[in-house]
């Protein structure tokens, strides 16, 4: 048991490491792995290791994740595509269910109650695996705000519409379930709704009011997060997924409480469950499942993702302001993950029991359709976006925190070089200068939410934290590690009279600083005195004949090295941490003295042949 456990989480940790290195999706090494573990080598046997407590584990664990997923969601996303998401998670899912129902219907054979049932189960998509390929495929934020909403609202519904249709089947009035279905989904909002609205404001209380010590205010939340979903499962059967969705979008949009280290937190979490569910999930397979695949089995995959949703997303975009590419990318992003797999294998076993025809294949299909789709979108959904032309796969971009003068010579430069720059500063004259200089500007602090909500940093893929305080670059890299990766977040070196005095290092620990720009020497400080004594910022071409070593020969020690643009266009920026080894055919954009300049000026013109005299 001991071994069993421990292998659970060694495999499911080491599929995702395995997924980052060969940069493919983590779900299809989660569930190779659970099955090579389960029916195949017989290693894991979740039945026996967990016995009757399995699917309430399972239970809890998606409740985790779906919560996670809310905590991402903000309002202010949906201020151009609100009538969208609601188009998709109403009008949409219902065009999904009922074609969906109808292909496993007749191409299936499925009985008609197992088909409706399989349909239900097939309409969510999931944060567990749209969260990753947005991350990966990075397209407009548009696009990403629409699939990142739908991807967890549609979660909920989708197992509350599953819930309403087994308990129909079960108690033999199929027959009537519009009726069921109504009064269902009226108590699911109703229950889910109020349990999740209290579950946020137990833990807006507990931490406005410091009823809990710092090192508590998490487990306090997974503690109301258990509670809500678990009582709204209690008074309305699955209504406990739209509770934890509700109570993490409530947590993530209220103004009274930060709760930003509990999202870090549950990220962590989230990474361990997902691990666990999929290995496990894949882990009570059977071998003998995989006789009930077929080429009709690949021919309903083919319905789900050319038919079925570019006709659910075709009439939930019809009046919408999107452009065709925008609605042709969403009709091509449906993967399904953890809560369809979790459903189906509940379903399915409690089924089987009950001697339903038909319920064995539900969670062979379910498992079957999860491959499928994310294969299919993995590979296509990053080549689509690109042949769109609405990818920003690498944004290059430069969202740069302070607009002092020599920081917009700089930005000015990025600029001209083809590269979309942002500055940001809460000194007006700052920034109207840089806004006479051309450059995109937000006049506001760059540690405020409003922000994300002015500008959708579009093509925006690394932060310059260039401010004279060291304390603030600090903040905005903290505030910013969320949007970039932490190897695109850059400040100034702290100045001298910033160290701590009796003590080694710098006066910000390591974990709470980003990369530090240009070199150790190069402060806040010294690049104003270099501007106010005549320094420019210089963009230099390097060729076989005029190499970086020629480079750094003709324009003396104290040129600082910038920026490299490389053959094919992309921007890397020079750290103190490491040197970059720039070769023929980049660009350097660097700092250069007055005087370095024209000197190298003079030895460019002397070393330049004569022009031949014209003949008379």
């Amino acid at each position: 048991m001991l071994i069993a456990l421990s292998g659970i989480i060694v495999l499911g940790i080491f599929a995702q490491w395995l997924a980052w290195r060969l940069k493919m999706p983590s779900i299809l090494l989660l569930l190779l792995f659970g099955f090579i573990a389960g029916p195949i080598t017989g290693f894991i046997d979740p039945d026996r290791i967990f016995g009757e407590s399995f699917f309430p584990f399972v239970s809890l664990s998606v409740a985790i994740i779906l919560f996670e997923g809310g905590l991402s969601l903000k309002f202010f996303d949906l201020k151009a595509t609100g009538s969208v998401v609601h188009r998709l998670i109403s009008l949409g899912a219902l065009v999904s269910w009922a074609l969906g129902t109808g292909a496993a219907y007749y191409i299936l054979g499925l009985d008609f109650q197992m088909a409706a049932l399989l349909g239900a189960i097939l309409i969510v998509t999931g944060p567990t695996v749209i969260g990753p390929l947005l991350s990966h495929v990075r397209p407009t934020a548009k696009v990403a705000s629409i699939l990142r909403w739908e991807g967890i609202l549609i979660d909920p519904i989708g197992a509350v519409l599953a819930v309403l249709i087994y308990e129909a089947i079960l108690g033999g009035h199929f027959h009537e379930f519009s009726t069921v279905a109504l009064i269902g989904i009226a108590r699911t909002l109703m229950i889910g709704g109020f349990a999740g609205l209290a579950g946020a404001v137990i833990v807006v209380l507990f931490l406005r009011y410091y009823w809990v010590p710092d090192f508590l205010q998490s487990p306090m939340t997974i503690l109301s997060l258990i509670l809500a979903f678990t009582v709204s499962n209690l008074l309305q059967s699955e209504s406990g997924l739209l509770a934890v969705t509700v109570m993490g979008v409530a947590l993530a949009n209220q103004n009274y409480v930060t709760v930003k280290h509990i999202i870090e937190f549950k990220e962590n979490l989230r990474v361990l469950l997902i691990a666990a569910l999929f290995i496990l999930l894949a882990a009570r397979l059977e071998l003998s499942d995989l006789r009930h695949l077929s080429f009709a089995s690949f021919f309903f995959l083919f319905l789900l993702i050319f038919i079925v949703r570019p006709l659910s997303v075709l009439v939930s975009t019809v009046f919408s302001d999107l452009d065709w590419k925008e609605k042709l990318f969403v009709a091509f992003v449906a993967p399904r993950g953890i809560v369809a797999a979790a459903v189906a294998s509940v379903f399915s076993l409690r089924m089987v029991d009950a001697g339903f025809t038909g319920a064995e294949e539900l969670a062979a299909m379910t498992f079957f359709v999860i491959t499928g789709t994310v294969i299919f979108y993995g590979i296509g959904a990053p080549i689509i976006a690109r042949r769109l032309n609405i990818s920003q796969s690498n944004p290059q971009g430069l969202l740069i925190a302070g607009a002092y003068p020599w920081a917009i010579e700089v930005a000015k430069a990025v600029k001209e070089a083809g590269f979309k720059v942002l500055v940001a500063d809460t000194n007006w004259n700052n920034i109207n200068a840089a806004r006479m200089n051309g450059l995109a500007t937000y006049y506001g602090s760059v540690l405020s939410e409003a922000i994300f909500q002015e500008h959708e940093l579009e093509g925006v893929g690394r932060l310059l934290a260039m401010t004279p305080n060291s304390g603030v670059n600090s903040l905005a890299v903290l505030h910013f590690n969320e949007m970039f990766e932490t190897s695109d977040l850059y400040q100034l070196h702290p100045q001298k009279e910033e160290k701590i005095a009796g003590q080694k290092g710098e006066a910000v620990s390591k974990h709470l600083h980003g990369r530090f720009l240009f070199g150790k020497d190069v402060t806040f400080t010294s690049l104003t005195h270099r501007h106010y004594s005549g320094a420019v910022v210089k963009k230099t071409r390097l060729t076989d004949k005029f190499g970086y070593e020629a480079f750094l020969k003709r324009y003396g020690p104290t040129v600082i090295p910038l920026f490299l643009i490389s053959e094919d266009n992309r921007l890397s920026i020079f750290t103190s941490e490491k040197r970059l080894e720039p070769v023929a055919g980049e660009t350097i954009l660097s700092l250069v003295d007055s005087e370095a300049e024209k000197k190298a000026e003079q030895e460019a013109r002397a070393e330049k042949p004569p022009a031949p005299e014209k003949a008379h």
